[in-house]
């Protein structure tokens, strides 16, 4: 897969992004360079899910925190949220 040229960022994420720690909302933002380049780096454990959810993806900012996500195109995504395991929920 290629660089991820756009990200899009939905109302949800934005509000659960801002009310992180910002040590946390830090680490976000590295692995979003890293996600950038590669959406597969093995650093981010990128996952599909299941469920409800077969259409998202995720991957880890830490043990914690997750972002989930959904390819809108090859080279574009959305995130949906951010957040600890419940984003799932």
């Amino acid at each position: 897969m290629r660089s991820i040229k756009r990200i899009k960022i939905s109302s949800r994420y934005k509000k659960s992004f801002r009310v992180l720690d910002p040590k946390i909302q830090e680490k976000a933002i590295e692995k979003i360079n890293i996600f950038r380049k590669n959406p597969f780096d093995s650093r981010l454990k990128t996952h599909k899910l299941h469920g409800k959810d077969r259409d998202c993806w995720a991957f880890w900012i830490d043990y914690k925190y997750r972002i989930k996500f959904t390819f809108l195109s090859e080279n574009e995504v959305l995130f949906l949220d951010i957040g600890p395991h419940n984003i799932y929920k």
